[in-house]
């Protein structure tokens, strides 16, 4: 069996990037940063892609903060941007509608229709999310932006 392939995915929590962190926070009576420990912790597997190309459906996530779609979904959801949905967490690979609970975002493109795999991650890998900072994230977005 070959050995587990984990792609670190860094993430900058709340603010901006995360409109919905305090409020999975609030549901669970815990704090911003007990989501985020308990969010970045594990090593998610990826059971499939879909819904839009590229997204992963995420195994494995604590049911601690699992929290209920939104009831309202919003009609732009930034390309990058990681959800709760229920028992399951997500990233947005593509900008578009969507109901899940927001908490963070990636600078990663998880889907670019220029790359010769356009697709950044496939079923059977792992995923460990990265807590960075707002400055990092710019920094990394600029980095990536022409690829």
């Amino acid at each position: 069996m070959p050995p587990k392939q984990v792609v670190e995915i860094p993430v900058a929590y709340g603010g901006e990037y995360g409109p919905d962190l305090g409020e999975v926070a609030r549901a669970h009576n815990i704090s911003e940063e007990e989501v985020i420990k308990l969010h970045s912790e594990p090593e998610y597997p990826i059971y499939m892609l879909g819904f839009v190309a590229g997204f992963p459906y995420l195994g494995g996530m604590n049911k601690a903060i699992a929290t209920p779609r939104k009831k309202s979904p919003r009609l732009k959801i930034e390309a990058g941007s990681v959800g709760i949905a229920g028992e399951q967490t997500g990233i947005y690979s593509v900008e578009s509608p969507g109901g899940w609970q927001i908490i963070g975002r990636t600078p990663l493109k998880l889907y670019d229709v220029n790359r010769n795999e356009p697709v950044l991650l496939k079923a059977g890998q792992y995923i460990k999310f990265k807590p960075i900072t707002k400055e990092e994230f710019r920094a990394m977005e600029n980095e990536h932006k022409g690829n």
